[in-house]
Order: structure tokens, then sequence, then C-alpha cells
């Protein structure tokens, strides 16, 4: 169902043409934009755009999806639904995706008939598979200074035997659907190695060396149809169980010359994927001082939640900028910030269910509260997620601290 495009990644020039791009004339408010998957990201988005005067048709095959029941429009359809797309086609000017494993053909197809999409499906498929992912990362390692972690496909049985010893530990990976912590296993083996594969089905996998990890960074960068990009403040990351837990900027581990070099190879991804709206890459920040490119995202990022409270333009807002081809938002950052995600678990306390207590969250006032509209909570799933902000990292810091204890989410 999903292809990879093939490109010449080592090439310098960008394959689209500027000069077209500049004379397309801006989509003003009033116009709808179409939005593919109606999860959480779909509904911020959806909000972003409505407080800029749009309004959106989403795309998704869930009734009760949280972005549908916000949207001025919700066709519920599979992605890949001929007179879906042609629905969505004739009603928005522009579209856009909240997810990265919506069909390329789908992208493609909405293309065809005239709508302008952003980002298209050459660059969103390279985040889809993590084979073509690393792939393309690798071929900029020398120019940037980052490449990924060593790695090896794992198709065949034979590749498992040659596996190169110092590989191990490692982290097997599936090519495609992975996501918070899902769809990989740490293996320290060969003979691990091979029963993790047939645990995963013998599908297409990578093998990901482990790396001697300091702390983990998130670089948001936007590109507009005119090629001018823009980048925030590099965001520290912290994980449980796979999933991300807090995310605080300004980087509190991070140096000048760390990240000034990680925007700049965030700058050359985007600009080398030909890619117009919103993307995300993930880096670890090893012991040793070295930067390693572990993942792209090609969509608002969890990470940069933080956004919405915290920057004078959100990460939604630029989407919504990026693809409607007007002047990009400013990414100042005008306050410290730490974001909280929020799971199912923190409505499910010694198995029963009650909602979380807001009210005494909420007693700090520079507390933002976000929540996604889903009306089931489960472990692991993301129900929403605070922003705290301040003047200083302390003053956030104590109050995410307080939320911490109240939601009793396990340190």
């Amino acid at each position: 169902a999903y292809e990879i495009r093939p490109r010449d990644w080592s090439s310098d020039v960008c394959s689209s043409d500027l000069n077209m791009a500049d004379r397309l004339d801006p989509i003003l408010p009033g116009s709808y934009l179409g939005i593919l998957g109606g999860g959480q990201l779909g509904r911020m988005f959806t909000h972003a755009a409505q407080a800029m005067g749009y309004k959106v048709c989403v795309l998704d095959p869930d009734l009760n999806s949280p972005a549908g029941a916000v949207a001025e429009k919700h066709i519920q359809a599979d992605y890949v639904d001929h007179a879906a797309l042609k629905e969505v086609a004739s009603i928005c000017q522009a579209v856009s995706t909240e997810f990265e494993n919506v069909p390329a053909q789908a992208l493609d197809e909405l293309e065809a008939l005239g709508v302008y999409v952003a980002p298209t499906s050459s660059g969103v498929s390279v985040a889809q598979n993590r084979v073509a992912e690393k792939k393309f990362l690798a071929t900029w390692k020398d120019e940037a200074g980052i490449g990924p972690a060593p790695h090896l496909v794992i198709e065949h049985d034979s590749d498992i035997a040659h596996v190169p010893d110092d590989l191990f530990p490692g982290i097997l990976k599936t090519a495609r659907m992975g996501y918070d912590g899902k769809g990989q296993v740490t293996v320290h083996t060969r003979d691990e190695l091979s029963q993790a594969w047939e645990k995963f089905n013998r599908v297409i996998c990578v093998l990901e060396k482990r790396m001697d990890l300091d702390f983990e960074v998130s670089a948001l960068v936007v590109r507009g149809h005119d090629d001018q990009v823009v980048a925030y403040p590099v965001a520290e990351n912290i994980h449980k169980s796979g999933i991300l837990h807090t995310t605080t900027v300004p980087a509190p581990s991070i140096s000048s010359a760390q990240e000034k070099k990680i925007v700049e190879a965030a700058k050359a991804i985007i600009r080398r994927l030909d890619y117009v709206g919103v993307l995300c890459v993930e880096f670890f920040v090893l012991k040793s001082g070295d930067i390693v490119a572990n993942e792209i995202a090609p969509r608002p990022h969890n990470s940069g939640h933080y956004t919405q409270n915290a920057c004078v333009t959100s990460q939604f807002e630029q989407q919504v900028r990026a693809m409607a081809r007007i002047p990009l938002g400013s990414t100042e950052l005008v306050q410290s910030t730490i974001m909280l995600n929020i799971l199912g678990d923190e409505w499910l306390i010694n198995g029963q269910q009650s909602e979380p207590l807001w009210n005494e969250i909420l007693k700090e006032p520079k507390t933002k509260l976000h929540l996604y509209g889903k009306a089931e909570p489960r472990h692991g799933r993301k129900m929403g997620h605070i922003n705290f902000v301040g003047a200083t990292a302390k003053e956030v810091k104590l109050a995410c601290e307080n939320a911490v204890k109240v939601l009793r989410i396990a340190r």
C-alpha cells in the first residue's frame, strides 16, 4: 500500500521549481484546508486554522476522531477511497497530513486532482520506512557531520549471520509503522536477534547499534513554498517506556555549539527533502559529545507542543502558514517551558477510572492544559498534555514536579 520514491539524495540541487512556487498565490482566510488524519495533531491543527479564519475538512475513517469532532467537515472514509479524495479536492485548496503513515498514493492522487499538497509524498515516504530514512541520513553525513547510528538492514536469514559483532547490543526496529516504542526490541545476541525477527513475522527490519546515550533532543524546522526555513529552539526530551514523557526548552544539557550544529543539520534535511511544512528531527547526543540523527517525523511533533504557549507562533499555526503559502511566523521562545504528556494511565489508578484533579494542577496560573477529546482512556494512550511556562527554568520545573505528584505519574 505504500511506495518509497527513489531519489538522488546526493544531489545538491532541490528538485522543486522555486520560481514556479513563487508564482503561487497565497490561500487566504475563509478557504478550506484539508488534513489527512483525525488524531490529536489534526485537532490542534484545526484549532489553529480556525483561529486564523480558515475552515477545515478532515479525512479520517474514525467516526469519533478528535479532529473530525471540531472541524467544519469530516469525511469518514479510508485514505485511499477515490470518491472521498475527489470530495476533498473539490472542497480544499490545500491539504496536509497529521501522521507519516498516510498512503503516498493518497497524497499523489490529491496532487493530480489539482490540490496543493504540503508536504508531498516524496518527502513523507522517506520517514515512512526506516530503511529509506537511514539511507537518506547516511548520504550527507560527511557534509553535515551528523549521520545515523551504525545499523544493518535485516531482510533475509543470511543477514543475521553477517551482522557484525559490534552492532550488539542493538535495537531491532521494524521498517514500517513503529512509533511510541512499538515495533522495536533490544537484542544482545545473534540468537535474540533471530527470535525477535521471528516475533516480528520476519518483516524487513533495521538493527541499530545501541549508543552510549547522554540525552535526546529534537529539532523542529519549518519550510515555506518559497524556500524560507525557520527553526525553533532545540528541545530536550525524556521518554518512558518508549513514549515521550517531558520536553524541556531551553534544553538544559546542550551546549551552544551542539545546538547550532543540530539546527543547521535539521535545516539541511528539510531542504534536501524538498519538504514544505513542519518537520521534526530527533537526535541522540552521546556521552562522547558526538551527535547522531535518529528519526524524521514529517509533521508537527509531540515534542513541539510547547510552542503553543511558549513561542510567538505555534507549530500548528506554522503548518497552516506553510500550507496556505503565507509568510512563516516567528519561532521566538518567549518563556521557559516544560511539556508533560498526559496518558490514559492517569485516569486508571488502582484499577479504578476517575478524572484527574485538574483543579489542583491549575492552581498554578501559568499552567496550560490541553486535552484531546478522546472518550476512552487506555494505558499508554496519549490523552493530552500540559505546558508549564514561566520566567525561569526552576519555576517551570517545580510546577511540573507538582503536577506529576498530583497525577501520581510513576517516576
